[in-house]
């Protein structure tokens, strides 16, 4: 039996097995291809390219075509790549993810697939998490394409459309996930085909791809324009909140990070404002705002969620430690820490276009990814992009030294014995790499550090510019660098002279991260390629995660023992512990990407029907038809709602040819005895014959091109204008839809439901619109397509936000101690009054 279930769960072993396979084909290949000159090597790449389009799958040329790259970078790069690194690219090509540690050459395995998939002339993309990344790898690796006779495009935010489109169209093109996906969704807002500048989405390979499908999974792209609306709100809210005391006035949940108004606190806020009852209908803008103010104070905190720069609030990636500039939180609460802060307050966003990376990188034909780190994450790979982890050996066995967790009672001991120990491998010469969770901590070690007169490098989200400066230098003699999370990742640090004698480079890090994932990927900095190293985690029963997941029976067993803050426990129990709460903390956090996706996925839909449509609009030559198509819909519906009464003589036929008269023909053209006696379908064959007419007289005044531009012209501003309020009110009721789990329901079918009836409503909207302006508008100055909105790109940062609590919109007023009309049996204030 156990036998049975090693075979079927040691799946790794087979694909490994298949790999080496592929492997011993390439490297028999390496002398033949040695022999070849360089002229006959760039004839290689024009066969394949001829096979491929005579028909030839592209997997009955992988041995060949890895062989061929192989050559060409020991030519270019001077670079051979190893057995291990072609069973990475041969696992790429099959649309997975290779997990390769640090230091295995990652940047060189993708050479091999891109270039075999790039043979299509479909076009690849190779995905990083940062514009320098993309910048040094199109750079480095370009070199090896020319040579082999491909193209290499470079896709960066600074660059305008015709640059855009000239990357796009190279065989790979080098970019970041961010602008790879708002470069899509600006597409689907161009007015003309020609501004387009993505191709059909063919082949990705995702660098780094935890942090970019996992950890960025939780924050969907926004395409947004501006809502105007006062800052004297904000300044007012943020005003009445800072008199606000903890406990007496809000309670903070810290497992949850939400802030709830107590009893007391509604009384002074009602006060404040002088209101009678904060929960009113007509109040829920100023709830709303007080709600944001909150949580800007409470759970919102400086130098670790945002910093302040040159006046501008910028927002720091929880996962990576990065400033996100160009960001800003949803919602409100950007500008109610702008309020705290006493910065200006920018105007609050309107959402125009958005998706998730989940749902955009799926939209690939085929996908891959690379990363030290990915087999904790396997089952959401495989559930939501299709993708297998595949472990990649080693080329050199790993021989550093993984030293248990040391834990301690208070951050003060742990801060103090973290610092000792810095300055002892400093001392011996022993370079340090110092892992930090929050830009805070970073800047209270490096004050500790300067007080014992230690020399360092800090590199967080304040200073990342300088970071592949401070990453080259890491591995020397003697350096200390303190570095939040991921910073510096996917830059290798190469140890200096003599380092290896010391024991190789020494990883400290000061807390574990909620996702086990994050601190491999610390540990995984030392030890590259064989070399030595140590990796040593500092504990406190202070730390976040110990204080979430229950730390008070180690804390008190502790001081039962009578153990202080110089004597630090290592224990496999709490380490144990420690993991089962990192567990548990992934699971959360893989339900609500899960969830997002979910909610996503009803608007994907949506989004997939309507840029096909809006595509059809700006590629067709002649839109007539679908002009008289959405006409002819609007009459039947009219000629619907007019005509129900099983009695002829109730039909309301006035009130149909009021509303002819008014959207689509001129007075007196159709009369109430015309239609008299008729079938419905008759007399939406008499209207629509009417305007049928019309529109024929309308075109021969006018040029044939100008007729099908007044089409286009009309069609996209119906379909952007009525598409752009959708998303919006999508995003609303998204906001509010949690609410429905009061009464029973499941909030998801609520909102599939809701949602699918409010896109119904907006194409019949979309249809009435055109068949209006069709028929009614004059032709004068009116030929030239215009943006609905200028929208810009933001990424606001949801992180797992619960969704806001509103209070449920009644017309009538109701007081907080009232029964809550939902039915639920409570009083309002304990139900949909709540605020959230």
């Amino acid at each position: 039996m156990l036998g049975l279930l090693n075979k079927v769960f040691d799946g790794n072993k087979r694909e490994i097995k298949k790999l080496e396979k592929l492997a011993d084909q390439i490297e028999a290949l390496g002398p033949e291809m040695e022999r070849l000159t360089d002229d006959q090597i760039r004839e290689r790449t024009v066969r394949f390219q001829e096979r491929y389009q005579k028909g030839e799958e592209l997997d009955d040329m992988l041995v060949e075509a890895f062989a061929v790259v192989r050559e060409a970078a020991r030519r270019v790069l001077g670079l051979y790549p190893y057995r291990v690194q072609l069973m990475g690219g041969a696992a790429l090509h099959g649309g997975n993810i290779s997990e390769m540690k640090t230091g295995e050459g990652k940047t060189l395995t993708a050479t091999m697939p891109v270039y075999l998939n790039a043979i299509t002339g479909k076009g690849v993309h190779v995905v990083t998490v940062n514009e320098y990344l993309a910048s040094r790898d199109a750079e480095e690796m370009g070199r090896l394409y020319e040579f082999l006779g491909l193209s290499v495009g470079l896709n960066l935010n600074s660059m305008g459309k015709e640059e855009k489109r000239e990357a796009y169209g190279a065989d790979i093109t080098y970019g970041t996930n961010n602008e790879f996906g708002f470069d899509y969704l600006r597409d689907n807002m161009v007015l003309y085909k020609e501004q387009m500048v993505q191709r059909p989405l063919h082949f990705a390979v995702i660098d780094e791809v935890d942090s970019i499908l996992i950890d960025e999974a939780r924050t969907p792209l926004i395409i947004s324009g501006n809502a105007q609306r006062t800052p004297q709100l904000y300044i007012q809210a943020n005003a009445v909140v800072r008199t606000l005391n903890k406990e007496d006035d809000f309670t903070y949940d810290e497992k949850t990070k939400s802030v709830q108004l107590t009893e007391d606190g509604i009384s002074k806020v009602e006060k404040a404002f002088h209101i009678d009852n904060l929960f009113d209908i007509t109040h829920v803008t100023l709830n709303h705002h007080i709600t944001q103010a909150l949580k800007a104070h409470v759970s919102m905190h400086r130098d670790v969620d945002y910093v302040v720069q040159e006046g501008e609030i910028i927002i720091v990636d929880s996962f990576t430690g990065r400033l996100m500039k160009g960001r800003r939180y949803s919602d409100g609460l950007h500008q109610s820490i702008e309020a705290k802060e006493g910065l200006e307050i920018q105007n609050e966003s309107m959402t125009m276009a958005t998706i998730t990376f989940q749902n955009y990188f799926r939209m690939y034909e085929k996908l891959s990814g690379m990363t030290g780190t990915a087999k904790t994450e396997e089952e959401e790979f495989r559930n939501i992009y299709n993708m297998n982890v595949i472990v990649i050996p080693t080329n050199k066995e790993i021989v550093r030294d993984d030293r248990a967790d040391l834990i301690y009672a208070s951050m003060e001991g742990k801060f103090l014995a973290v610092v000792e120990d810095i300055k002892e491998r400093h001392e011996k010469g022993q370079p340090v790499l110092v892992g930090t969770v929050a830009v805070e901590t970073s800047e209270l070690i490096s004050k500790l550090l300067t007080k014992k007169g230690v020399r360092h490098n800090v590199l967080n989200a304040k200073n990342h510019g300088r970071e592949a400066e401070i990453i080259l230098e890491a591995g020397q003699p003697g350096s200390v660098t303190i570095a939040t999370n991921m910073a510096g990742r996917g830059t290798d640090i190469k140890l200096g002279e003599g380092v290896i004698e010391l024991g190789g480079l020494a990883v400290i890090g000061t807390e574990r991260h909620e996702s086990r994932r994050i601190d491999n990927q610390l540990r995984g900095r030392s030890g590259r390629q064989g070399d030595p190293g140590v990796t040593q985690f500092y504990l406190s029963m202070e730390d976040e995660l110990m204080r979430r997941f229950g730390s008070d029976n180690m804390k008190s067993m502790m001081e039962r023992l009578g153990m202080d803050d110089t004597q630090p426990i290592q224990s496999k129990m709490v380490s144990r512990a420690v993991e089962s709460a990192q567990k548990r903390v992934e699971g959360n956090n893989f339900d609500a990407r899960k969830q997002l996706l979910q909610y996503d996925d009803v608007l994907r839909q949506q989004r997939e029907i309507i840029y096909k449509q809006r595509y059809e609009v700006i590629d067709s030559e002649n839109l007539r038809d679908i002009v008289d198509g959405m006409i002819k819909s609007v009459i039947e519906r009219q000629v619907a709602a007019h005509t129900q009464e099983e009695e002829m003589e109730s039909w309301n036929l006035q009130g149909l040819i009021d509303y002819v008269n008014a959207n689509l023909l001129p007075e007196g053209e159709v009369n109430e005895n015309e239609l008299r006696g008729k079938e419905p379908e008759e007399i939406v064959d008499i209207i629509f014959q009417d305007v049928h007419h019309q529109l024929n007289e309308k075109e021969d005044d006018m040029s044939e091109e100008q007729m099908r531009e007044f089409e286009k012209v009309i069609l996209l501003r119906a379909v952007d204008q009525k598409w752009i309020d959708h998303i919006d009110a999508m995003d609303q009721l998204r906001q509010g839809i949690h609410l429905r789990a009061y009464g029973q329901t499941d909030p998801l079918r609520e909102y599939q439901h809701e949602g699918f009836a409010m896109f119904e409503n907006m194409i019949i909207s979309i249809e009435e619109d055109v068949a209006k302006y069709i028929m009614k508008a004059e032709i004068k100055n009116n030929l030239e397509r215009q943006e609905v909105a200028k929208g810009q790109a933001v990424n606001p940062k949801e992180d797992g936000e619960k969704a806001k609590r509103k209070p449920l919109r009644r017309k009538e007023s109701i007081g907080r101690n009232d029964p809550c009309p939902c039915g639920s049996g409570k009083k309002y204030k304990h139900c949909h009054g709540i605020t959230g």
